[in-house]
């Protein structure tokens, strides 16, 4: 029988790389992966600290249980270029930093101790994607994911590829394609049984058949009372493969879901049914710890942007990302656009083989997700590449026949060798009628894009983003201005039955170059921020879900007089699903106001737009005049659903410390996140609120990044991780004027 069991502690990482420390144990720092080899500041640090290689060592005592097995080390992801060596020798390399990689022991296992040790070059090495120009992120370097120690019988099931048939019947089909690992050239004679059972384990229909070759294919047909995976539904299903030979058995289980997905001139149809995108961008990075966040920060970046922002898809710009990360897309129901690593630049023959072999290694992990319905084979942004783009698409629909490719561009006219034409569309700011004055296009005429009379499958890939960069704590009349450029371009984007949807840029702030972004290191082009808190923008998303699942009222607004220009308070936006609001100004009756239906006729739920129309300006007085309460109600179905209080005289009363979780796991470097608000009397964060906070943590944790931060915007963000150890640990903030919270959590 298999094992696999965690190899994430008990090295020793090494600041700078010696051909000293191929074959001896050097004096270097424990540490447990996932790891980063250069945590860095928030900003203004210098990002080429990691431009350089490093090393981990680790030591691997002999097991008797090796004896007659296929003894592996898995790594899950290391950035960028990756040597390996066993007592000395070299056993194995990768120049990828985004997908796993395998490195076989048993020609270099010895009785006694043996020595691992792992060579990590952080450097941009112009031979290996994405790197050889200019990208607007980091590549962090370090064994940033997990490693696995892997254990099997001599010959073992491998690679096991699923798919799925006759999906929208009651007569379901799976076709399985499973390879044996079989490095010695045993002969395989055995049988290879498959059972398609629930996630709970109930078998459900199951087929065994003889085995004498390398690989082998099974068919379940005639499956009926199985369930679609839906995006409200997502259901998943377990096959179970077990495979008995003369050199033992072996037991494999993979997770896959029945659905059909295509993107058509009609736009994007799931299980048959159209469904318009509303998605967002991400990247994989973290403040302070680059890459290095393991399985529950991954899943929580998942189900923020299916269940905070209300996203249908995401797209995991510009590299594959954590599998942590596309399970819980499977378990959410969260469609994802997998892209293969790169940004605007195409290197040289030996560049693109290695991107070429991206592909590869991309769709043969990934293969049996179904939340993933597209392959993106084109380096973002590039230019084109007739012979390169050709082989990517070949590579990729020989691999993988159930879904469609696509290729991000920026420019107008590209040659279309995909099925999907996906277009980075930043015409929002930058078209000749905005530059002049006159209204802009807030998308580009698709057939203008293409230059193809005919219609495509398209979709918008990128907006907003770089052409309108907004901070938290910028003034509010730039944040609603950051609302209403994705208002415009969402309801652009649901007026055309033609585009598929449209995918904003992006997510939340991230760590970049100093070539790009705010000149901090930070683009600030999310509608979270680097933290993950919400932005004004981030309930553009949210506000477009339907009430019935969650009540979405959010004021544009820091309710200040003189905030905006010529210190007016109006116009006020309000995102909502609600079907109208009631704005209360003092004493003054409430006036009702209805969703602003002729300028986003097209939204879901358009917001509301508080203004002269509906409030007579002199009640809100002129400078200098008493600034007074405010109130904002939701109705849906005639019923007050969700109130807001604002108050005309704002003080600064309480802390409030959140954490996404309270248990954490002390067995692998597991971490959470906490949020500290300043808030008002009404329990409203303060929008200028810039005191001093400090952070202590007891226990079994460690803080991430510096114990002193500044609030921005009234709120403060952090992360803590396990250190290994069992027991309750307490984190403490505090700060000068609102004193202390504190929150207790256990590590188990």
């Amino acid at each position: 029988m298999r094992t696999v069991t965690t190899f994430n502690s008990g090295w020793i990482f090494h600041p700078a790389f010696s051909s000293d420390l191929i074959a001896s144990l050097g004096t270097g720092a424990p540490v447990r992966l996932p790891h980063n080899a250069v945590d860095l500041e928030l900003n203004y640090f210098d990002e080429n600290s990691f431009q350089k290689a490093f090393a981990y060592q680790k030591v691997l005592a002999w097991d008797s249980a090796f004896q007659g097995k296929e003894v592996v080390l898995v790594f899950d992801g290391a950035m960028a270029d990756s040597v390996v060596w066993i007592n000395g020798k070299e056993a194995g390399s990768h120049r990828d930093g985004y997908t796993p990689f395998v490195i076989r022991l048993n020609d270099y296992l010895e009785p006694g101790d043996n020595l691992i040790t792992v060579k990590v070059d952080g450097t941009e090495n112009p031979e290996i994607p994405p790197f050889g120009g200019q990208i607007d992120y980091l590549t962090y370097a370090g064994i940033y994911r997990d490693v696995w120690l892997k254990v099997t019988d001599p010959v073992s099931i491998g690679q096991v590829k699923v798919e799925t048939g006759n999906e929208m019947s009651d007569a379901k089909a799976v076709s399985v394609a499973c390879q044996f690992n079989n490095p010695c050239g045993h002969p395989v004679v055995g049988t290879l049984l498959v059972e398609l059972c629930s996630t709970d384990g109930l078998v459900l229909n199951q087929k065994q058949i003889d085995v004498s070759a390398e690989s082998a294919q099974i068919k379940l047909e005639n499956l009926a009372g199985l369930d679609l995976w839906q995006l409200d539904a997502p259901r998943l299903y377990r096959l179970k493969l077990t495979l008995m030979t003369a050199h033992g058995r072996d037991e494999l289980a993979i997770r896959f879901g029945f659905r059909t997905a295509s993107f058509t001139v009609e736009g994007f149809f799931l299980n048959g049914k159209k469904l318009k995108i509303r998605g967002l961008n991400r990247h994989q990075s973290f403040p302070y710890v680059g890459y290095a966040m393991g399985r529950r920060a991954q899943e929580k970046d998942a189900e923020i942007l299916k269940n905070t922002l209300k996203c249908n898809l995401v797209r995991t710009s510009h590299y594959p990302q954590s599998s942590y990360f596309l399970d819980k897309c499977d378990e959410l129901g969260l469609l994802v656009f997998e892209e293969i690593p790169g940004w605007q630049h195409i290197g040289g023959d030996v560049w693109k083989q290695e991107s070429i072999s991206n592909v590869r290694r991309m769709i043969e992990r990934d293969w049996n997700h179904p939340s993933i319905i597209l392959w993106g084979v084109r380096i973002n942004e590039s230019p084109d590449s007739h012979d390169f783009y050709a082989e990517t698409n070949r590579v990729a629909r020989e691999l993988d026949s159930t879904r469609q490719t696509a290729g991000v561009r920026c420019h107008e006219n590209s040659e279309f060798l995909e099925d999907v034409f996906t277009m980075n569309d930043f015409n929002h700011s930058a078209s000749p009628e905005f530059l002049s004055g006159r209204e802009p296009a807030v998308l580009r005429d698709q057939h203008t894009v293409t230059g193809n009379a005919l219609a495509l499958p398209y979709m918008v890939t990128e907006f907003n983003g770089h052409m309108f960069p907004t901070k938290r704590t910028d003034p509010e009349v730039r944040q609603s201005e950051h609302v209403t450029r994705y208002l415009e371009v969402l309801d652009k984007a649901y007026s055309d039955a033609k585009i598929s949807g449209s995918i904003g840029w992006c997510m939340a702030d991230y760590n970049t170059h100093r070539d790009f972004g705010a000149g901090d290191r930070i683009c600030h082009h999310g509608v979270l921020d680097i933290f993950r808190e919400p932005k004004f923008a981030a309930y553009v998303y949210a506000s477009q879900c339907e009430p019935s699942e969650d009540v979405v009222l959010k004021p544009v607004t820091f309710w200040a007089r003189g905030e905006k220009d010529r210190c007016e308070a109006l116009p006020m936006i309000v995102l909502t699903n609600c079907d109208y609001v009631e704005f209360q100004f003092g004493d003054f009756p409430s006036k009702r106001i209805e969703p602003d239906r002729v300028t986003y006729p097209h939204l879901p739920h358009p917001p509301v737009i508080v203004d002269s129309r509906f409030v007579d300006m002199a009640e809100l007085g002129a400078w200098g005049m008493r600034w007074q309460d405010g109130r904002i109600t939701g109705f849906v179905d005639g019923k007050a659903v969700s109130e807001i209080h604002f108050s005309g005289n704002a003080i600064a009363t309480s802390l409030q410390l959140q954490s996404d979780d309270v248990e954490l796991y002390a067995g692998e470097k597991d971490s959470t996140r906490f949020i500290v608000r300043a808030l008002d009397q009404l329990g409203n964060v303060l929008p200028v609120f810039d005191d001093v906070l400090t952070i202590k943590v007891d226990g079994p944790a460690r803080l991430l990044g510096p114990d002193a931060i500044a609030f921005k915007a009234g709120i403060g963000g952090f992360w803590i991780e396990t250190t290994g150890e069992k027991g309750e640990l307490v984190v403490t903030v505090s700060t000068r004027r609102l004193g202390q919270q504190r929150l207790s959590l256990r590590a188990k």
